[in-house]
């Protein structure tokens, strides 16, 4: 696998010192490439067997496999591992964590928007982005501790590790400010840096390389599974981020509307719109006009969004751990057009 060449000095003197190099794929493109090149630079150091791959799930949140002429395509976290195989990395170094929690004396999946539900408050850019430490950096962190705990008794100080991520200066004003290399964890036991190999690397190029290549990419990235025109979401997160634009929110609520509704039924009954600059209540009217987005897929959603649809419903029927500052008071607004099927939530 060929890759661009890395933009900033000493990417393979920086991977020689690792003792662990975590390359972070979420099934998206961004990741993908980041990973290339983290590996390539692996290869030169000789030091390739210390690279692990990790996909954070976020469950029902993730873009599905959907099967449309009788073609599947494979989900975020499918995706994620046959990323992990085309970089060359063997499938006893890939992990998959998804948080939980006991209930009952029982370990089961704990998922984001249940949380949403019972806190009473979206993750916007600017606040507690909830979303990501818990649900992302913590559980792989505590993945790799038994390595951390084993690797010890054979090493003097810390372990030396690189969390590998794909952001890119592209996506944002925020993203582009991000260093290169960044130290996020430093103690006794572990020293983590944050590496972007891929920061540099504009979207054009992205899908240049990955098209080359011949690599396999998210079907939400398509005007409809198998269109191969890129003309679909602009980014493979979270089917509803709360920072995505208002084009891939509409794709979203067309191709997952049962998800979007829920997340509208969240929003009504918590008083807190899912964005400082739209409701989801808004997304959905949106959706549903001529001039929207075509979804070319909607997505027929499976046991596990039923369960976690369970879940968000039950945590309604309580008040909120947390009483958020962008709460309006205001219930009117925040209905959806075509009402709540089936809620028996009371506001």
């Amino acid at each position: 696998m060929s890759n661009p060449s890395p933009l900033y000095a000493d990417p393979v003197e920086f991977a020689a010192t690792r003792h662990r190099i975590v390359i972070n794929l979420s099934g998206g493109k961004d990741g993908l490439i980041a990973g290339a090149m983290a590996m390539d630079a692996a290869r030169q150091a000789g030091v390739a067997d210390r690279v692990w791959t990790a996909h954070a799930s976020l469950g029902p949140m993730e873009w599905p496999a959907v099967t449309v002429d009788g073609v599947r395509w494979p989900s975020a976290s499918e995706l994620a591992a046959q990323h992990s195989q085309a970089l060359g990395v063997p499938p006893e170094r890939h992990i998959e964590v998804r948080r939980t929690r006991e209930v009952n004396g029982e370990r089961v999946p704990f998922d984001l928007l249940t949380f949403v539900a019972e806190r009473g408050d979206w993750p916007w850019l600017g606040r507690a982005r909830t979303c990501t430490g818990p649900w992302k950096t913590k559980m792989v962190y505590q993945a790799f501790t038994p390595q951390v705990r084993t690797l010890r008794k054979e090493t003097d100080g810390p372990l030396m590790f690189a969390n590998v991520l794909g952001m890119r200066a592209d996506e944002s004003t925020d993203r582009a400010a991000r260093e290169m290399w960044r130290r996020t964890t430093d103690n006794s036991a572990r020293v983590v840096d944050e590496w972007l190999p891929a920061h540099q690397v504009t979207t054009e190029e992205v899908w240049e390389w990955t098209i080359d290549a011949g690599l396999p990419y998210h079907w939400c990235y398509d005007s409809h599974p198998g269109a191969k025109d890129r003309r679909g979401s602009s980014r493979c997160s979270c089917s509803t981020c709360t920072l995505a634009n208002n084009r891939d929110l509409m794709l979203s609520a067309g191709r997952r509307p049962r998800l979007a509704e829920l997340c509208a039924l969240v929003e009504r009954v918590r008083q807190v719109p899912f964005n400082p600059n739209i409701t989801m209540a808004e997304i959905i009217a949106r959706s549903r006009r001529r001039d929207a987005p075509d979804p070319g897929v909607v997505v027929e959603e499976n046991e596990d969004f039923e369960r976690m649809e369970r879940d968000v419903h039950a945590a309604l029927q309580k008040p909120p751990t947390w009483e958020s500052k962008a709460r309006t008071g205001l219930t009117t607004i925040l209905h959806t057009p075509a009402g709540c099927d089936g809620c028996a939530v009371a506001v």
